[in-house]
Parts: C-alpha cells; structure tokens; sequence
C-alpha cells in the first residue's frame, strides 16, 4: 500500500477558505456505479483535478486532498476503483483492499476514470487535470494517453513498465498515444519502481516528443508525500509546489 491508515496530505489547509463537498455516485460507461469524493472551491473555475488513489481506494487521504485542491481554486474529484467487486463506498481501514486490486483492469479503471472527467466538465467546462499516487500514479499517465482531452497528467511515484492493473500495456510502450504535457514526481530510494524504468520512460516521452517533466528526488521513500514524513517536508512541499505550478501553466 501506499499510505498508512493515519496518513494525511503534507499540505496545510488555507484558512478560511471555503469549500463545499459532497459524496456522489457515479455511473462509468460500462454501467458500473463507483463513489467519488466532490471538493469544490470560491468557484473561480481556474482547472478541475481527477484524483486517482492509491490501492486503497476511496480513501480519507485522497479526500482531505481533493479539499486542498478546492481551496487553490481547482474543482477536485477522488475516485474509487471497486465498485464493480466490493459496491459503492468509501474505503476505511478495516477493507481488505488487495483481492479487490487484483480484480481491476484497464479498461475498467479507464471507464471509472472517463466518468470522473466527465462529471467534473459538467461542473464547470475547464481544463482537466489527473493525480494519481502509486497506483493511481501510473493510471494517472495512463489516461493522458486513453482520449480524454485532458490539460495534464499528474503521478506520484507511478512504475511506468509493467502489466498493472490487468491488460494494461506498460507506459513505456504508450508514449507515442499521450496527447498532454506529463509531469511525474519520482522517489529516488523506491526499490518497486527501479530508477532504470523511469529513465526509460524518460527516453521514450523524449522520443516521441511529449512535454514532461519526471523529477527525482534522491533518498525519498515510496510514499514520501505524507505528513508523517517530516523528514522529507522538503520534498513534499517541492512535489506539491510542482504539481500546482504544473496545472497552472497549462490550463
């Protein structure tokens, strides 16, 4: 997994900000209903940003961070990625996530996430953004390259070689379908995302003349983006700096 159950975002709340959320459901393409987490801002419509979690889910971490995107002004939308195995919820502590991880595939997580860029248009017709983490960070990459018009495509520490979630064809091999400026924010000291597969990625984005950006950060563990990480507050304040500057130039 990528976060612990008490992990939060490393990204101070902006005081006073005003945001609304609400939990929905919503209904992908292929009929399946997943939940999704709503955070809407002052209403200045500057972007909206599709949240791809972790494995976990629909998770507490992902919605505190859709609320932290609302107060920048930016609709957010966190997604779930098992409603067609375990219904529609939020995922808690006790959801035993990994036989549900193993039974997602592309084209589901693909139709999941369509429906998620489509509600946020209906909102307000602004450039779309996705953020994935881990999981969701090669599945954010990977949506840049499925047809969605997006603006850019966000992934924390996202492996971009190999076959995950099921009939998925590795990132590397996909660069020359992305259609969006990439930004990607890598843990330097991650053991399951060799630095050689990032690098590779690199070389084919360069090949196929896509914008992007894949920042390294030496030392960082998997998952470094967490406020328990005091250690790399540095690091997490960089990569969410980046992020936000990112979806600012090219909205």
């Amino acid at each position: 997994m990528c976060f612990a159950e008490d992990s939060t975002p490393p990204v101070a709340p902006i005081s006073g900000a005003a945001v609304d959320t609400t939990l929905v459901t919503l209904t992908a393409a292929d009929g399946n209903r997943l939940a999704a987490y709503e955070a809407r801002g002052d209403g200045s419509g500057r972007a909206a940003v599709l949240i791809l979690p972790d494995v976990r889910g629909l998770f507490a971490f992902y919605q505190e961070l859709a609320e932290r995107f609302a107060e920048r002004g930016f609709d957010a939308l966190a997604i779930d990625y098992f409603g067609r195995t375990a219904g529609v919820g939020v995922r808690d502590g006790s959801f035993d996530y990994m036989p549900h991880v193993k039974l997602t595939t592309f084209e589901g997580v693909k139709a999941d996430a369509a429906a998620g860029v489509a509600h946020l248009r209906s909102l307000a017709e602004v450039p779309v953004f996705t953020v994935g983490f881990c999981f969701g960070g090669s599945n954010s990459w990977h949506q840049a390259a499925n047809g969605l018009g997006l603006a850019g495509a966000i992934g924390f520490y996202g492996h971009p070689d190999r076959v995950f979630p099921e009939g998925a064809t590795p990132l590397v091999q996909r660069v020359g379908e992305i259609d969006c400026p990439i930004l990607g924010l890598i843990a330097g000291d991650d053991p399951g995302i060799p630095l050689e597969a990032v690098e590779r990625f690199r070389a084919g984005l360069v090949a196929a003349g896509v914008e992007h950006e894949l920042i390294v950060y030496p030392g960082a563990p998997h998952s470094f983006f967490d406020r328990k990480y005091e250690q790399f507050a540095t690091e997490s304040a960089d990569a969410w700096d980046r992020a936000v500057a990112f979806i600012e130039a090219h909205r």
